[in-house]
């Protein structure tokens, strides 16, 4: 790495990974090694590895378990297909659901929903990106661009935003990663952190606001409590990467720990796109009572990473390692530190779970590009969060009610790019965004296995911006939402294995500052003027598991109004303002299924051949513009389908190729005239995972060496030569190795 780039709190975060095995040696004495069998994940994958023994759990109070034994017992109201909160929710860690407690969880929504365990991707791929880790995720289109930088879409959501995150909400163990004002970045995501990631498509996302089309995704953390809270891992591969990635966690008595931390390096597959990173996770639980526990939580982030830009579609197809002469010549980058606390403090009655907690972000932005941007972000709040589960007249009766809180300030000052570094001051303002959401979520079970769900959100929310540089005019202005986003819906609990569901709902997402339009020869537009953006969506869908099948399926179309989408361009820049009426609709299915069994263990666990598959039809549109008429809405592929054939052998080696492919080119401006061109990856990997204490893996991507596109920025009009492409990596191979206890 440059020694141009700033290293401000470095030594902190360089140094994580000795505190990591500082704790190695301590926290053994008092760990309790503990496992779970896994449960099927909603996300198709590879079948489950071997089970472990189930944890010792903390002991309930005896008139608690009393009363969950009596109501467990009723099998008409409580079928074992859909037990009570009481019963999934909690345990060993009250704060923290296990993936199983998870999985349950998340199969209440009537609605399309994932989970993603760790061992889906942790100990077989080099897992560096959030695609790694969303890859069999039907409905989630996620491309990196460079570095940790990811184009993320989920049912078509932000595909107008040419930069940092839009239409999604992110969330590590439910605090938000996203800025007040309702940005996002990739940067803060470490893979290799997490226990399990949660996947909320659209509304289904309600009891994290709801407000936006691509719904939410929540990486959630091991605790102490954990099986095998001690681990270090080593990955290596292709253009200079490497990473040193190292966990400690335990139990004793009452208390509990958990510490992760990761410090990785990249030169790079295009010119320019070096980068480094060190982050560290760590939680404390404290239960104060076999009902009562409490949790804080830090996480820390240095990222210092450079950014190649985006080229023309003729050098992306033929120099793909070329990064975008501009870029070099302001030495652009993307650097970020961020520390995050919070609390969460769970309390379980008989039929009644509370969770509640507060937290706080300081995240410093250091971002030279057309201009150094120098941002501070102040964000903070708070939520609170009732499960009922109890029988009702002879019913079973789930009630789910709410409320989250997420403001914060943005310091911001942009600078003259001289070559990388400030020059003279160039704008200046302070923006203060505020987000309270409420919301509530009934489920009645009119039959034992039958319940109809209704709900609603209700979002106030605030946006303050005051110009503290006044030389080119007074942007000041503020604005205020406040939205209702109802829904309601049918799940059907088909046997203990198979769901059917079906939903209406609506969901709306208020614009952020950077949502505005100016420049020559297009309207003027300030952010005070966008209004939010609404959509209705209609969905059903069917998801389960047989000992040698899993599916997952969903068909959507969601009407939208004012969608925020790129309308006007200026100097080659996207000016985000409202669509009048667009139309996203799709099909999102995963199948997992055992071709063959038995190919040479003929005894004893079969060995199997398993294919993997993903697949998401896109049809997004214009709905009569004055414009742009019914053209497509540029940004995502229509066709898009991940799939991996494996052979598995319950000896824990597995060995396969994989491809990713999109049959069609898709369109990068909204008036259809510049298209990408279309693609298929091979890949191939191998190892050896038998669920114990050690495992390894060679992973081999893009083995045909195809120079493809692999995201692009979109614009109202391009030509053929707009800088729209983000070139896809080569030919690169990666391997790696863990031992965990």
């Amino acid at each position: 790495m440059s020694s141009a780039f700033p290293r401000p709190r470095s030594r902190v975060l360089a140094h994580a990974t000795a505190l990591v095995s500082t704790c190695l040696v301590v926290l053994p004495a008092v760990a309790q090694s503990r496992s779970d069998s896994p449960l099927p994940p909603v996300t198709v994958q590879a079948p489950d590895q071997a089970a472990r023994p189930a944890p010792a759990r903390p002991k309930p109070r005896a008139a608690s378990q009393s009363t969950r034994a009596v109501r467990s017992a009723a099998p008409a109201a409580q079928p074992s297909s859909a037990p009570a909160v009481s019963e999934i929710a909690r345990g060993p860690a009250l704060t923290v659901l296990t993936v199983q407690q998870a999985l349950a969880d998340i199969q209440q929504a009537p609605g399309g929903v994932a989970l993603v365990p760790a061992n889906a991707y942790r100990n077989s791929t080099v897992a560096s990106t959030i695609k790694d880790i969303l890859d069999y995720v039907p409905g989630v289109f996620a491309q990196p661009k460079w570095g940790d930088d990811t184009r993320l879409s989920i049912r078509g959501s932000g595909l107008s935003r040419n930069f940092h995150l839009r239409g999604v909400q992110l969330y590590m163990d439910g605090i938000p990663i996203n800025t007040a004002d309702g940005y996002g970045d990739f940067q803060e995501i470490d893979p290799t952190a997490y226990n399990y990631v949660a996947v909320y498509k659209g509304a289904n996302a309600l009891q994290y606001g709801a407000n936006s089309l691509g719904g939410a995704i929540n990486f959630v953390t091991k605790t102490g409590r954990d099986p095998f809270p001690n681990g270090v891992s080593v990955d290596a591969g292709a253009f200079g990467y490497r990473r040193l990635q190292a966990n400690a966690g335990g139990v004793n008595g009452a208390w509990d720990g958990y510490v992760t931390a990761s410090t990785q390096a990249a030169e790079g597959f295009r010119n320019h796109s070096d980068g480094e990173a060190h982050r560290l996770s760590a939680n404390i639980g404290y239960q104060i009572t076999p009902d009562i526990e409490t949790r804080f939580y830090l996480n820390a982030n240095h990222v210092r990473q450079r950014i190649p830009g985006s080229v023309t579609r003729d050098v992306a197809l033929n120099a793909p390692q070329t990064a975008a002469a501009n870029n070099v010549a302001l030495d652009q980058q993307r650097n970020i530190d961020t520390v995050r606390l919070a609390n969460k403090t769970t309390i379980r009655f008989d039929n009644t779970v509370v969770d509640f907690g507060a937290f706080g972000v300081d995240r410093h932005l250091m971002h030279p590009i057309f201009q150094w941007l120098d941002y501070r972000y102040q964000d903070y709040g708070g939520f609170a969060k009732v499960t009922d589960d109890r029988i009702i007249g002879g019913y079973r009766n789930r009630l789910v009610a709410g409320i989250n809180l997420l403001n914060g300030r943005l310091d911001n000052k942009q600078y003259v790019n001289i070559a990388g570094q400030k020059g003279a001051l160039a704008s200046s303002s302070l923006d203060k965004s505020t987000n309270t959401a409420f919301y509530v979520e009934d489920s009645f079970y009119v039959l034992p296995n039958v319940a109809l769900v209704a709900g609603t959100q209700f979002l106030h929310a605030t946006r303050d911006r005051r110009d503290r540089f006044l030389s080119d005019g007074d942007q000041s202005g503020s604005t205020t939402f406040n939205l209702w986003s109802p829904k309601g819906g049918l799940l059907w609990q088909i046997d203990p294995n198979w769901q059917a569901f079906a939903n209406v709902s609506r969901s709306a997402e208020v614009p952020s500052f950077g949502e505005s339009a100016s420049g020559p020869g297009i309207p003027f537009i300030p952010f005070t003027s966008i209004r939010p953006q609404r959509a209705t969506t209609y969905e059903i869908g069917t998801r389960g598991r047989r000992p040698d099948l899993t599916w997952d399926l969903s068909l959507y179309r969601a009407e939208i109004k004012d969608e925020l989408l790129c309308l006007y361009s200026a100097f080659g820049n996207c000016n985000v303002t409202n669509a009048d009426r667009t139309m996203h609709q799709g099909v999102e299915a995963g199948l997992g299924v055992t071709l063959f069994k038995h190919l040479f263990e003929r005894a004893g666990a079969p060995d199997r051949l398993w294919l993997n598959m993903a697949y998401t039809l896109n049809d997004f549109r214009f709905d009569g513009d004055a414009r742009f008429g019914n053209n497509l809405l540029p940004g995502a592929p229509r066709h898009y389908l991940r799939a991996e054939l494996l052979y598995k052998n319950p000896n824990g080696f597995y060995m396969g190729p994989n491809v990713e492919w999109v049959p069609q080119a898709y369109y990068v401006d909204s008036a259809n005239t510049l298209q990408t061109e279309p693609y298929a990856l091979l890949g191939l990997k191998a190892g050896i995972d038998n669920g114990g204490p050690y495992s390894i893996y060679i992973e081999g991507r893009n083995l045909l060496n195809k120079s493809y596109i692999a995201s692009a920025s979109i614009i109202d009009k391009a030509n053929a030569n707009s800088p729209l492409f983000e070139p896809g990596t080569g030919r690169a191979v990666y391997a790696g190795f863990k031992a965990r206890w």
